[in-house]
Order: structure tokens, then sequence, then C-alpha cells
């Protein structure tokens, strides 16, 4: 069955023992209170999933299996030579629940390569799209032409037993997971490169090999890919993409609907697409400035112009971060170690003095601090990848990590098709006038 997948078997079955013998003593008690407002407004806060993979600490921000980014980037196993962890390490916590050693980091390096090749219609389907489509629709056309792979479609058809339906997804999941870099690649190549593809190097690890396909062999970007797929891989079960990845495969939607299905929620500008919002603003306010190294009163003065405008700063504020975003912290650690004296990377600094304090001063928002999409583009900018509509998609490589993992975990666990109530605006109202239940069905 393979070591990996020995490995999580032993856990996800010794976990679905544990939580059925926990239910059966506790399933009736309460996490917390449902309120009116949580359920007109986008149910923050309200506990409803199950996210095996990590949690998000409105202090502390995300730990994966309970270690946070500066442990994860000091204790996961690094390529020979390399200085930032192997996001194979982190796939490998996430499902296993434990830190994995550099051999077994180095295994699912061995896997994903040994599963990384895609079928030539998968190229032509996206080949097939003009030139000027969003990057990230060219990647989900991709990832859903490469559903004819699919190893769960093909077994639940042919009738395949309930608890063997973790393992048609762990199979799809590495798969999957094994070939988005090479997909990745192919639509950067062919949208801004003229379709000059770059054949993988199957010596090299997964980041790296999305680095050298990309055509960037500058070995600093292939540690930046590395620490790029480590810190964006999950962000716990209720955000967009996590969620609706979840939501989906409870229907028992294979990998591949299931994770094309989020990454199209990761594609909105309220989620993944922010992070090419953010160097697009910081673009606009160098062209409007016309210096590439603006002051901090210049920066400030344009802040309060953008909010007086009824706009926001891109890259500040989060829905459950109430401190500065540790991805951040790791990025910004990155660029004054590898590019202190890049301009981009300076103003990102500066602005990061700049905004806080004003957010802070208008008394309105939770949160004035940078999350992860503040800074990204500007490492990314420094390496010459200017083609900021790109950025998702590498977002979106990353987040698979995550999300296929939970994935893993709920099919595992044999948890159930998600089916939440809902309420009509008129039932909410003859409930207020003590005029019957809302709740049942």
């Amino acid at each position: 069955m393979g070591i990996l997948k020995d490995k999580f078997k032993a856990k996800a079955d010794a976990a679905a023992t544990e939580i059925k013998a926990m239910l059966k003593e506790h399933g009736g008690k309460k996490i917390g209170e449902v309120t009116l407002a949580q359920i007109y407004q986008g149910m923050r806060g309200m506990t409803g999933l199950v996210s095996e993979t990590s949690l998000l600490d409105p202090q502390e921000g995300i730990r994966f299996r309970g270690y946070s980014i500066p442990e994860l980037r000091a204790q996961l196993p690094k390529v020979d030579g390399g200085t930032e962890p192997m996001p194979e390490g982190l796939f490998y916590l996430m499902l296993i629940g434990e830190l994995p050693t550099k051999e077994e980091a180095d295994h699912v390096t061995d896997v994903f390569q040994r599963r990384s090749h895609v079928p030539n219609h998968v190229f032509k389907t996206i080949d097939a799209l003009p030139n000027a489509t969003h990057p990230m629709t060219m990647f989900v056309t991709g990832v859903m032409a490469l559903q004819t792979e699919s190893l769960f479609a093909k077994r639940y058809a042919e009738g395949m037993s309930k608890k063997d339906y973790w393992e048609a997804t762990f199979d799809d999941s590495i798969t999957l997971i094994a070939r988005l870099p090479r997909i990745a690649a192919y639509i950067y190549r062919k949208k801004y490169h003229n379709g000059d593809d770059i054949n993988p190097d199957g010596m090299l690890d997964w980041a790296g090999n999305l680095a050298h396909m990309l055509g960037f062999e500058n070995p600093n970007f292939q540690k930046l890919m590395r620490l790029y797929m480590t810190i964006h891989a999950d962000h716990e079960g209720g955000n967009v993409s996590a969620h609706t990845t979840h939501l989906v495969g409870s229907a028992l939607a294979d990998p591949y609907l299931s994770y094309a299905a989020g990454m199209n929620g990761l594609a909105g500008p309220l989620h993944g697409l922010a992070n090419q919002e953010v160097i697009k603003w910081i673009f606009e306010m160098q062209e409007k400035l016309g210096t590439d190294l603006p002051t901090h009163d210049q920066i400030e003065k344009y802040v309060r112009d953008t909010l007086d405008q009824g706009k926001v700063v891109p890259g500040y504020g989060h829905a459950v971060l109430r401190q500065t975003d540790p991805r951040f912290i790791a990025q910004m650690d990155f660029g004054k170690t590898y590019m202190r004296d890049d301009k981009l990377c300076r103003t990102v600094w500066k602005i990061y003095e700049v905004v806080p304090p004003i957010l802070e001063s208008l008394g309105k928002v939770k949160n004035p601090w940078p999350n992860v999409d503040a800074h990204s583009g500007a490492l990314l900018v420094h390496f010459g990848m200017k083609e900021y509509e790109f950025y998702t998609v590498l977002f979106a490589v990353s987040r698979a990590l995550g999300v296929l993992a939970n994935l893993c975990w709920s099919r595992a666990l044999g948890f159930p098709i998600e089916r939440p109530k809902s309420v009509t605006t008129e039932s909410v109202k003859n409930w207020l006038n003590g005029e019957g239940e809302i709740w049942g069905e």
C-alpha cells in the first residue's frame, strides 16, 4: 500500500475510533451559541467544521498540527544545502500528525516524482483557451481536464465499498498534488513566454521543480518557492477554498472536482486573488507618485486618499487574525535575508509602518495588521515574476497540500454530506414575534 498510505490509515483508524467514542459520550454538548447576526453575516465565529490539519489562533496565527510557522521553518526537513522547509514535509505532517524525518520527506518527494506525468489532453485543453484568459481560469480548466484520471470516480462507478473511499481519495490526492506544478508552469510559459515550455527535472524536489519549470533557475527563487508553498498550504477549514473543497467532497465528488471547486473560490478577490490586488495597488501608487521608493509621508498621504475614496488597503485586515500574520513575518524575514536593498520590498516594509496606525485611528477596524498577501508579490517581483495575475495560481498549488490532506481525513473518518439548515427572513421575523420556531425542518 505504500509507507505513507499505511501510516495514514493507521492514524485515521485510531482517530475514527476516538471520535466515535467522544460523540457517544458528549455529542449533545453545545459549542458556543449561534446568533442571528452570525447566520446573516457569513457564519463568522460559528464552530461547525472539523479540520484536522491546522488551527488558526487570533493572536498566534496559523498552527499546523500544533506547530507555528517559525517552528516549522526551524524543524521541518530541508533539501540538502537548503534553508527553507520542504513542502513535502508539511504535507506529511498534516496527513500523519508527526514531524517527518528527512528520509520520510524525501519519500514524499519520490512519490510525487513518480506520479507527476500529465496526459497530453490536459495541455491541449488549456491550449484551446484564448491567451487572454485569466491564469486561474486556465488552471482550474486544466484540473478539470485531469479529472479523467480519477481513480475515485472509476472505482465508485464500479461499486466501491464505503470502507475504501479513503484509499481512492488518498491516491487521487497524491496524484493531483504531484501534477499541479507541471500544469501551473505550463500555463505561465504559455501565457507569458510564448508557449516556450520547460520540461520537468526529475532530480528536483516538488517546489524546486516548480521553480525550474517556471523558468527561474536562481537557487534563492527555489528557496522562495519552498517557503511560499509551505506557508500558503492551509489556514484551517473555514476559509472559502478549504470549506468549498470540503463541502463538494462531502457529496463524494472526487478530489479533482472538489479541489477545482475550492480553487474557484480561491480566485475571488476577497480570498486568494487579494495577492494580485496588493501588488497592483503598490504599482499604481508608484506610478502616481512618480517614484519607485516613496517616502513615509508620501505613502501615508496615498493610504489616506485610498481610504477617503471608500476603498480598502489591500493586504491589511483578516477575518480571524488580530495580530500581524506570521506568514507576513516569515516573508519579511526572507526579504531582509536575500533582498535587503530591493526598493519594492523596502516600500512594503514602509507600508507596514504606515498603515496599522492609520487603520487603528479610524476605530472601525478589528485587525489593522498585514496578512500573507501584503508581502508575497514583492518577493516574486524581485526575481522577475511581475505578472501578478499569475500569483493566485501559485497560491492554488500550495493550498492543494492542505485541502487535499483534509479531504483524505474527511473520507477516512466517514464524514457525511454537509447540509446546514437555512432559514428565510420571513421565518426569522415570525420567530422574533413569537410565532413559531425556525430551526426545525
